[in-house]
């Protein structure tokens, strides 16, 4: 009985031993992996994995399970990577359920054993220099892919279909072509194609996700694009159809003339006659109308400028267009526009407001078109240069985020920009305007909206201008909305043009502190104007002086002083406490704030990474991730 037991007890400890053993082998393979990782792809001094240090507690950016015994989470965002993903590498970590390598400089293909990984669940690897085909064998466990602005090319692949799970999908961005596939995704909430070369029609099973969600593939169609057009076939030739032969034609010349006199041909000719000779006349009496008509107004703008409350004749824009140059105004391309510029003087008018740099006008003409029409003051450069800098502001205007520049004017004595009209108004109005009884205040996540697509707009103008090309005036009266309260950015790109840039004025709560010294406009200080943005969003106080809005705050120092006293609560809009909200988003979005008005430039985080901290407000599963990303991503430079 006691050799049994000994027997049982013996066999027992060896599989605990076995298990044991196991269990070290794989961290033991995982840290082999990741040490193969680091020697191969060049990064940032901060990354302190060695042979010395524990992988689970001491490695930056590494997540182990409860037990320590796997890596189940690598979180590098921003962390300076370059180079190509080797094989046997990263793909090895078989129980890796977060992958998280967005804003770096990671390029070639993607090794197809990583996004195989059985357990994997989430892979952020936006936003670096990605190509070739995207990777076939996925995990079926995957609940958020993220591949957009990368170089990716080739189909969607069909194993997509298959992603039961899949919640956000982002391939925005890339070279991708092809039909995209019938996806009968039943957790599918957050996808988005656009900026690819996709082409067919947009599958049922997702036309219900909003157009911003396809826009940029110009072969594409469909609701909720525009519907495809069915290109009608060539005519076939009819049954009866004899190729012409002289004799042929000889004798349809002689039917013809049999035919000609009788007495239908006749009428017919006659009906024919009255009718064309009625169609003449109606053409000239409307022509003389016409130009009767333009006698009488040419010149004139007529229109109520909003000026002391007066309704008055306006000139306000135009006055000083030569008559010989009166039709050279430019479109840009995707214009639907079919005016020309003496539609535009001859428009209804009224002043929408004088900002920074020249007055705005909403111009309605005739044929009821509605625009904006805005008289730049102080322009500085000649009409080359004007005409090369917007030429890259109507390039960037191709977001869905981003106020497109419609067309413009240039000449010695007036500059005119033309934009879209938005009824909506500003984001500066829906915070500020007709506070008190009876106001409708705006919630929470219209907040997040509109912040996320400031956010995504200003980024776009970031990536999509080069690395010197800045917005330059970034405030809540240039972020406009739609009916649907999306946001789209306005004044893009215009303090290289000026005499004196708006955020060098004093008055300009928004201006980072470098600016002032530097007099130097950077992408980031466009971060720290937007940072002041998210605070006047939270607050509820604006940080500029307006008409009827004297009670101006430093924001950046208050709320950093309420913040030292623990008073967080003291900091947020009292319109945004009374109505439904969630205090831990709140808190997050502080931190963001926080974390782009930092004094120190190159420790404020990239408009791209505060894209993706706002869109992870408002996802919970992503929300949920071990703590080390988010902290690593506010972190980031």
């Amino acid at each position: 009985m006691k050799l049994q037991l000994s027997i049982v007890a013996l066999v027992l400890l060896s599989s605990t031993l076995s298990l044991f053993g196991l269990s070290v082998a794989d961290l033991n393979s995982d840290q082999k992996a990741l040490l193969e990782f680091a020697a191969s792809v060049p990064h940032a001094p901060r990354l302190n994995w060695n042979d010395y240090s524990s992988i689970c507690t001491s490695w930056l950016g590494v997540t182990c399970n409860s037990n320590g015994t796997r890596v189940v989470g690598l979180h590098l965002p921003g962390m300076g990577l370059t180079g190509s993903i080797p094989e046997n590498s990263i793909g090895k970590l078989d129980a890796l359920r977060v992958l998280s390598l967005h804003s770096n400089g990671l390029k070639g293909n993607i090794p197809s054993n990583i996004l195989s990984i059985p357990s994997l669940q989430f892979a952020h690897l936006q936003h670096n220099n990605f190509s070739g085909l995207i990777p076939s064998p996925v995990s079926p466990k995957l609940i958020a892919l993220d591949i957009s602005f990368n170089s990716f090319s080739g189909n969607i692949p069909p194993t997509f279909q298959n992603l039961r799970r899949l919640t956000w999908l982002y391939l925005q961005n890339n070279s991708i072509s092809g039909f995209i596939p019938d996806f009968n995704l039943p957790s599918l909430k957050y996808l988005n194609l656009s900026y690819n070369n996709l082409n067919g029609s947009i599958p049922s099973s997702i036309k219900t996700f909003p157009s911003t969600s396809f826009v940029g593939n110009s072969l594409l169609c469909g609701p909720p694009l525009n519907h495809c057009s069915t290109i009608s076939p060539s005519p076939s030739p009819s049954s009866d159809y004899q190729p012409s032969t002289p004799e042929t034609t000889q004798n349809q010349k002689a039917t013809t003339h049999k035919k000609s006199f009788g007495l239908a041909t006749i009428l017919a000719l006659v009906i024919g006659s009255i009718a064309f000779l009625s169609l003449l006349v109606v053409i000239i009496s409307v022509c003389c109308l016409k130009r009767k008509k333009n006698i009488k107004s040419s010149g004139i703008l007529k229109g109520k400028a909003s000026c002391a409350g007066k309704p008055e004749v306006s000139k306000s824009f135009g006055s000083g267009v030569q008559g010989a140059e009166k039709n050279k105004l430019f479109f840009f391309e995707g214009s639907s526009y079919s005016f020309d510029l003496e539609d535009l003087l001859k428009a209804s008018a009224e002043v929408l407001g004088k900002g920074s740099y020249g007055t705005a006008y909403k111009a309605v003409l005739e044929e009821g078109t509605t625009v904006v029409v805005k008289r730049l003051k102080e322009v500085v450069v000649g009409k080359k240069e004007f005409e090369q800098h917007l030429e890259i502001v109507g390039r960037i205007g191709h977001h869905p985020n981003v106020m497109p520049l419609r067309a413009y004017y240039y000449s010695k004595d007036e500059k005119l920009l033309v934009y879209n009209y938005m009824p909506g108004g500003s984001l500066f109005f829906l915070l500020h305007g007709n506070r008190g009884a009876g106001r409708t205040p705006l919630d929470w996540d219209s907040r997040v909206k509109i912040s996320l697509g400031a956010a995504k707009g200003i980024a776009f103008i970031h990536s999509e201008g080069g690395p010197k090309f800045t917005h330059g005036n970034i405030k809540s009266t240039n972020v406009l909305i739609t009916q649907e309260l999306d946001s789209c950015i306005s004044d893009i790109g215009l303090p290289p043009l000026m005499n004196t840039p708006a955020t060098m004025s004093r008055s300009n709560g928004y201006r980072a502190p470098e600016v002032s010294d530097s007099r130097k406009i950077t992408q980031k200080s466009d971060v720290y104007s937007f940072g002041v943005l998210l605070l006047e969003m939270l607050t509820g106080k604006s940080p500029m002086r307006y008409p009827g809005h004297e009670d101006v705050v430093d924001l950046p120092r208050w709320v950093r002083s309420v913040v030292r006293e623990e008073w967080t609560a003291e900091v947020f809009d009292e319109e945004l406490l009374r109505g439904q909200y969630v205090e831990e988003e709140m808190v997050q979005m502080l931190q963001i704030s926080l974390a782009c008005v930092v004094k120190v430039p190159d420790m404020r985080p990239r408009m791209d990474e505060v894209v993706r901290m706002i869109e992870e407000i408002k996802h919970p599963e992503m929300k949920n991730r071990p703590s080390s990303e988010s902290e690593s991503a506010v972190q980031t430079p």
